[in-house]
């Protein structure tokens, strides 16, 4: 078992988060060694200023490599669980011929590729627009220009060791979701829960059982969808808020990234919902139902969850900031942290347009598609 240049191709996703992530820290990892190198040598007020911006890189670095850092995880392991499913048969024979769990998902180390080419072009990129970096950090002369050095372990940290750790997290995660028996796989059958095996049959009327049947059967994709909102509303905000915190450059980065991975992952968890359930919708067009309907029953399941997301990526980037201007920042004077509900209804009203316009266009995309292809593609 190979897995193909198409399929790798769809690791997109994961490269431009590894990028976001890497483009950033590796200019604060390497100014905060520069830095800390320069504050031995400085006097008593300019060490009070380097150790302002010492925190400041430690806080970006922890926020922005986690953040992004959890979400190209789960973007991973998001496209491996698709993957398995998608060549369960394939994958069923190979086990029957004889291949253990391990030996087929040491295939999926290729899936590391995506990260390494993420990180890599950051890198690349972050030293080349580092120079500005070192000016705009130390604009208006109360600190000396600081020369930039490189550094091997900023290599090793955002590079090497994020490369190897997914490569090697992408084969576990596969062994695991492969460890399933072979009929399972060859017959494509799941195997319920003593639980589900004993429910009685559903009374309620047929699209609104059909919904429940759709979270029920994807409830990965469900999480997914609810991250993806997670990551829309948190970075959204965040990057705004962040203004009296932090310089223009700082900020412009936060924002770019921030909208960047919003966008990409909603893009990624609504193309996935509609795909992954364009079969139901194809059938329902034949049974006669609108466009409407289809639309509620096959993916209006997902939409409490999107915006359940929502509202916890807003807790969360306000408790976030809170925390780190009352307690990392409490002795540098920086202002109180208000929560924005301006800025909160200008990312719902922006949340709202982006998710259900997309998807509006990728249902329309779906119509275009005969069952009798989609029938095939299955």
């Amino acid at each position: 078992m190979i897995v193909g240049v198409k399929d790798s191709l769809k690791l997109i996703g994961i490269s431009a988060i590894s990028f976001c992530a890497v483009l950033v820290c590796a200019m604060f990892l390497n100014y905060l060694i520069d830095v800390n190198l320069a504050a031995d040598m400085a006097g008593a007020q300019a060490a009070a200023l380097y150790k302002a911006q010492v925190l400041t890189a430690k806080v970006v670095v922890a926020v922005t490599g986690g953040c992004l850092g959890v979400a190209a995880m789960i973007m991973l392991f998001f496209y491996i669980k698709n993957y398995i499913d998608a060549h369960k048969n394939e994958l069923g024979i190979l086990k029957a011929m004889g291949y253990s769990n391990f030996r087929i998902a040491l295939h999926f180390w290729s899936f590391g590729f995506g990260v390494f080419f993420g990180t890599a072009l950051g890198f690349a990129i972050s030293y080349a627009i580092m120079p500005e970096f070192y000016r705009a950090q130390t604009e208006g002369g109360a600190l000396p220009e600081l020369a930039i050095g490189f550094h091997a372990e900023v290599l090793a940290y955002t590079v090497i060791i994020p490369t190897v750790l997914f490569a090697v997290g992408a084969i576990l995660y596969a062994a695991i979701k492969l460890s399933r028996p072979v009929i399972e796989l060859i017959k494509d059958r799941e195997k319920c829960s003593d639980k589900m095996c004993r429910e009685k049959p559903d009374d309620k009327p047929f699209l609104v059982s059909l919904k429940r049947s759709v979270l029920s059967s994807k409830k990965t994709l469900v999480f997914f969808i609810m991250f993806a909102s997670f990551c829309f509303s948190a970075m959204t905000q965040m990057s705004v808020s962040m203004d009296d915190y932090a310089g223009p450059m700082l900020m412009a980065m936060m924002m770019v990234i921030g909208l960047a991975l919003a966008f990409l992952s909603m893009l990624i968890a609504v193309v996935s919902a509609v795909n992954g359930n364009a079969k139901t919708l194809a059938m329902l067009r034949v049974f006669g139902y609108s466009r409407t309907e289809c639309c509620n029953a096959v993916l209006g399941g997902y939409r409490p969850f999107a915006y359940l997301g929502f509202a916890i990526g807003t807790a969360y980037q306000y408790g976030l900031l809170k925390i780190m201007v009352e307690l990392v920042f409490k002795d540098f004077g920086v202002p109180e942290l208000k929560f924005d509900y301006v800025v909160m209804l200008i990312s719902l009203a922006a949340f709202i347009l982006l998710y259900e316009g997309m998807i509006f266009v990728n249902v329309q995309r779906i119509k275009k598609i005969s069952l009798k292809q989609i029938m095939a593609e299955n």
